[in-house]
Protein backbone atom coordinates (compact mmCIF):
# COMPACT_ATOMS: atom_id res chain seq x y z
CA UNK A 1 0.00 0.00 0.00
CA UNK A 2 2.77 2.11 0.83
CA UNK A 3 4.27 1.94 -2.33
CA UNK A 4 1.29 2.77 -4.07
CA UNK A 5 0.98 6.06 -2.29
CA UNK A 6 4.40 6.72 -3.46
CA UNK A 7 3.79 5.80 -7.00
CA UNK A 8 0.62 7.63 -7.07
CA UNK A 9 2.03 10.98 -5.68
CA UNK A 10 5.07 10.84 -7.86
CA UNK A 11 3.12 10.76 -10.50
CA UNK A 12 0.87 13.48 -9.79
CA UNK A 13 4.31 15.40 -8.58
CA UNK A 14 5.68 14.76 -12.34
CA UNK A 15 2.19 15.89 -13.89
CA UNK A 16 2.69 19.24 -11.84
CA UNK A 17 5.40 19.65 -12.95
CA UNK A 18 4.68 19.03 -16.75
CA UNK A 19 2.00 21.52 -16.55
CA UNK A 20 3.97 24.36 -14.73
CA UNK A 21 6.87 23.79 -17.57
CA UNK A 22 4.39 24.00 -20.25
CA UNK A 23 2.74 27.07 -19.02
CA UNK A 24 6.10 28.90 -17.89
CA UNK A 25 7.43 27.75 -21.96
CA UNK A 26 3.66 29.06 -23.40
CA UNK A 27 4.10 32.72 -21.53
CA UNK A 28 7.97 32.61 -23.03
CA UNK A 29 6.42 32.11 -26.31
CA UNK A 30 4.46 34.64 -26.35
CA UNK A 31 7.10 37.28 -25.48
CA UNK A 32 9.35 35.74 -27.84
CA UNK A 33 6.43 36.24 -30.55
CA UNK A 34 5.63 39.72 -30.27
CA UNK A 35 8.94 40.65 -30.22
CA UNK A 36 8.92 39.58 -33.67
CA UNK A 37 6.67 41.93 -34.59
CA UNK A 38 8.80 45.02 -33.58
CA UNK A 39 11.45 46.37 -36.93
CA UNK A 40 13.67 47.55 -33.88
CA UNK A 41 14.13 47.87 -30.24
CA UNK A 42 15.98 50.94 -27.81
CA UNK A 43 16.25 49.65 -24.17
CA UNK A 44 17.59 51.81 -21.45
CA UNK A 45 18.38 49.82 -18.17
CA UNK A 46 19.73 49.34 -14.93
CA UNK A 47 22.51 46.70 -14.50
CA UNK A 48 23.25 45.81 -11.20
CA UNK A 49 26.76 43.02 -9.69
CA UNK A 50 26.85 41.91 -6.35
CA UNK A 51 29.13 38.87 -4.87
CA UNK A 52 27.96 39.30 -0.84
CA UNK A 53 30.72 37.14 -0.09
CA UNK A 54 32.99 39.03 -2.07
CA UNK A 55 31.70 42.80 -0.72
CA UNK A 56 30.95 43.71 -4.66
CA UNK A 57 28.07 45.78 -5.15
CA UNK A 58 28.37 47.59 -8.50
CA UNK A 59 25.43 49.61 -10.54
CA UNK A 60 25.14 51.36 -13.58
CA UNK A 61 23.12 52.58 -16.59
CA UNK A 62 23.25 51.09 -19.82
CA UNK A 63 21.24 51.61 -23.36
CA UNK A 64 21.00 48.89 -26.03
CA UNK A 65 19.31 49.38 -29.79
CA UNK A 66 18.67 46.15 -31.37
CA UNK A 67 17.47 45.81 -34.95
CA UNK A 68 17.10 41.68 -35.64
CA UNK A 69 20.49 40.20 -35.07
CA UNK A 70 22.67 43.48 -34.91
CA UNK A 71 22.69 45.10 -31.53
CA UNK A 72 24.71 48.35 -30.12
CA UNK A 73 24.96 48.71 -26.72
CA UNK A 74 26.70 51.23 -24.36
CA UNK A 75 27.49 50.02 -21.09
CA UNK A 76 30.42 50.74 -18.02
CA UNK A 77 31.96 53.50 -20.46
CA UNK A 78 32.22 50.42 -23.21
CA UNK A 79 30.85 50.13 -26.59
CA UNK A 80 30.20 46.90 -28.47
CA UNK A 81 28.56 46.70 -31.67
CA UNK A 82 27.59 43.34 -34.25
CA UNK A 83 26.75 44.38 -37.42
CA UNK A 84 25.55 40.91 -38.12
CA UNK A 85 29.04 39.17 -38.84
CA UNK A 86 31.62 41.23 -36.50
CA UNK A 87 31.73 42.41 -33.03
CA UNK A 88 33.46 45.61 -32.40
CA UNK A 89 34.00 46.26 -28.31
CA UNK A 90 35.20 50.21 -28.58
CA UNK A 91 37.05 51.21 -25.34
CA UNK A 92 37.23 55.02 -25.75
CA UNK A 93 39.42 54.76 -21.90
CA UNK A 94 42.01 52.75 -23.34
CA UNK A 95 41.55 54.26 -26.96
CA UNK A 96 41.26 50.31 -28.42
CA UNK A 97 39.35 48.66 -30.43
CA UNK A 98 38.35 45.04 -30.55
CA UNK A 99 36.88 43.50 -33.42
CA UNK A 100 36.21 39.43 -33.62
CA UNK A 101 34.13 37.63 -35.96
CA UNK A 102 30.94 36.00 -34.37
CA UNK A 103 30.46 32.33 -33.93
CA UNK A 104 27.51 31.63 -33.03
CA UNK A 105 28.30 27.39 -31.51
CA UNK A 106 30.64 29.81 -29.36
CA UNK A 107 28.75 32.06 -28.03
CA UNK A 108 26.97 31.12 -24.82
CA UNK A 109 26.55 33.94 -23.14
CA UNK A 110 23.06 36.30 -23.33
CA UNK A 111 23.80 38.96 -25.91
CA UNK A 112 21.41 42.06 -26.62
CA UNK A 113 20.01 40.14 -30.01
CA UNK A 114 19.38 36.88 -27.98
CA UNK A 115 17.96 38.11 -24.22
CA UNK A 116 14.27 37.76 -26.31
CA UNK A 117 15.57 33.93 -27.18
CA UNK A 118 18.46 32.43 -25.36
CA UNK A 119 15.65 29.97 -23.55
CA UNK A 120 14.50 28.25 -26.75
CA UNK A 121 18.01 25.95 -26.14
CA UNK A 122 19.93 24.55 -22.79
CA UNK A 123 17.10 25.48 -20.24
CA UNK A 124 14.55 23.91 -18.38
CA UNK A 125 12.16 26.13 -17.16
CA UNK A 126 9.29 26.71 -14.57
CA UNK A 127 6.84 29.24 -13.23
CA UNK A 128 8.20 30.69 -10.31
CA UNK A 129 7.02 33.64 -8.18
CA UNK A 130 4.38 36.71 -9.20
CA UNK A 131 5.04 40.14 -7.40
CA UNK A 132 3.62 43.20 -7.76
CA UNK A 133 6.18 46.01 -8.82
CA UNK A 134 4.29 49.68 -8.81
CA UNK A 135 1.16 47.91 -9.65
CA UNK A 136 2.49 46.16 -12.11
CA UNK A 137 2.19 42.22 -12.17
CA UNK A 138 5.66 40.44 -12.47
CA UNK A 139 5.23 37.37 -13.88
CA UNK A 140 9.15 35.53 -13.03
CA UNK A 141 10.06 32.05 -14.86
CA UNK A 142 12.86 30.44 -13.78
CA UNK A 143 15.15 28.73 -16.20
CA UNK A 144 17.98 26.45 -15.54
CA UNK A 145 20.63 25.14 -17.65
CA UNK A 146 20.50 21.70 -18.62
CA UNK A 147 24.51 21.48 -18.57
CA UNK A 148 25.37 20.61 -14.82
CA UNK A 149 28.59 22.18 -15.45
CA UNK A 150 27.44 25.62 -16.67
CA UNK A 151 28.72 28.95 -14.76
CA UNK A 152 25.02 30.31 -14.35
CA UNK A 153 23.39 28.38 -11.51
CA UNK A 154 19.98 30.14 -13.07
CA UNK A 155 18.36 32.73 -14.29
CA UNK A 156 14.86 34.32 -13.65
CA UNK A 157 13.18 36.18 -16.13
CA UNK A 158 10.32 38.72 -14.88
CA UNK A 159 7.89 39.17 -17.21
CA UNK A 160 4.40 42.20 -17.45
CA UNK A 161 1.68 39.95 -17.38
CA UNK A 162 -0.14 42.65 -19.05
CA UNK A 163 2.48 43.62 -21.69
CA UNK A 164 4.05 40.74 -22.42
CA UNK A 165 7.23 42.61 -22.05
CA UNK A 166 10.32 41.60 -19.67
CA UNK A 167 10.59 44.14 -16.65
CA UNK A 168 14.00 42.15 -15.78
CA UNK A 169 16.62 39.42 -15.54
CA UNK A 170 18.59 38.22 -12.79
CA UNK A 171 21.10 35.46 -13.33
CA UNK A 172 22.50 33.82 -10.61
CA UNK A 173 26.31 32.65 -11.15
CA UNK A 174 27.85 29.17 -10.10
CA UNK A 175 30.21 31.62 -7.81
CA UNK A 176 26.55 33.13 -6.20
CA UNK A 177 27.56 36.24 -8.15
CA UNK A 178 24.58 38.10 -8.81
CA UNK A 179 23.60 40.28 -11.75
CA UNK A 180 20.54 41.65 -12.53
CA UNK A 181 19.02 43.94 -15.65
CA UNK A 182 15.88 46.20 -14.91
CA UNK A 183 14.46 47.54 -18.09
CA UNK A 184 13.54 51.03 -17.26
CA UNK A 185 12.26 52.47 -20.75
CA UNK A 186 11.09 50.06 -23.86
CA UNK A 187 10.85 51.54 -26.97
CA UNK A 188 9.88 49.95 -30.40
CA UNK A 189 10.03 50.45 -34.14
CA UNK A 190 12.08 53.53 -33.55
CA UNK A 191 13.63 55.82 -36.17
CA UNK A 192 17.54 54.86 -35.90
CA UNK A 193 20.58 56.29 -38.23
CA UNK A 194 20.79 54.32 -41.47
CA UNK A 195 24.70 53.70 -40.48
CA UNK A 196 23.91 52.77 -36.58
CA UNK A 197 25.68 49.14 -37.19
CA UNK A 198 28.21 50.25 -39.46
CA UNK A 199 31.69 50.25 -37.92
CA UNK A 200 33.37 53.52 -39.42
CA UNK A 201 36.86 52.90 -38.71
CA UNK A 202 38.28 56.39 -40.05
CA UNK A 203 36.47 57.75 -36.58
CA UNK A 204 38.76 55.95 -34.65
CA UNK A 205 42.34 57.23 -36.41
CA UNK A 206 44.11 57.72 -32.68
CA UNK A 207 42.88 54.22 -31.50
CA UNK A 208 44.78 50.78 -31.48
CA UNK A 209 42.99 48.34 -33.36
CA UNK A 210 43.26 44.58 -32.05
CA UNK A 211 42.04 42.10 -34.72
CA UNK A 212 41.48 39.26 -33.00
CA UNK A 213 40.64 36.69 -36.15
Amino acid sequence: MRNLIFITLAIFTLNLQAQNSKKAEALLNEVSSKVKTYDNMVIDFKYSLQNNAANVNQETRGDVSIKGEKYLLNLMGTTQMFDGKKIYTIIPEDEEINISTYIEEEENNITPSKMFSFYEEGYNYEMDVAKNVNGRNIQYIKLTPKDSDAEVKNILLGIDSQTKNIYNLIQTQANNTQITITVKSFKTNQELAKNLFTFEEARYEDFYINRLD
